[in-house]
């Protein structure tokens, strides 16, 4: 049986395909993905259905209409803010089941007052060369998610 592991967060996405990328990041990993409005384009939007595939029954998101709206709702115990601001890795941390990690929109990623919210308990960086800006949004959530996972030994896969 699998046990509920992350919960991954995005804050006012902006471009389709990589929220649909994350559906079917998701639902191969049984983590939950949650959509923080406002959003950037409606859920019917052909691109985000084509880039999740089938996998939209096989995932689990939820959408909330604003940050408050999704803190009352998940109620989280720890949440990791992704930017390219950090000073600490996101392999540096021990993951427990049920945090949240959260990424900011495209093209600007989170923004300081979203940053400043006293829900985050951490920011966090995805190390890259010199000079880069930022990974792309669905990329950065799936290498995070694959090392949260990783440290549970990778627990309900096959």
């Amino acid at each position: 049986m699998l046990v509920q592991m992350f919960k991954v967060m995005f804050h006012e996405p902006c471009i389709p395909p990589n929220t649909g990328n994350a559906i079917r990041m998701v639902a191969g990993t049984g983590c939950e993905l949650h959509l923080v409005g406002p959003l950037g384009f409606e859920l019917s939007e052909p691109k985000l259905k084509r880039a999740g595939l089938d996998y939209h029954d096989l995932a689990s998101v939820f959408v909330h209409e604003n940050l408050e709206a999704a803190w009352a709702s998940i109620k989280p115990t720890r949440v990791f803010a992704f930017t390219a601001h950090a000073t600490t890795s996101y392999a540096d941390i021990s993951y427990e089941r049920d945090d949240v990690l959260m990424f900011g929109p495209e093209p600007t990623g989170l923004s300081a007052e979203t940053l400043a919210d006293p829900h985050i308990t951490s920011q966090l960086r995805i190390p890259m060369l010199p000079g880069r800006r930022s990974l792309n949004l669905s990329n950065a959530a799936a290498v995070a998610t694959y090392e949260a996972w990783r440290q549970f030994s990778f627990d309900g896969a096959v």
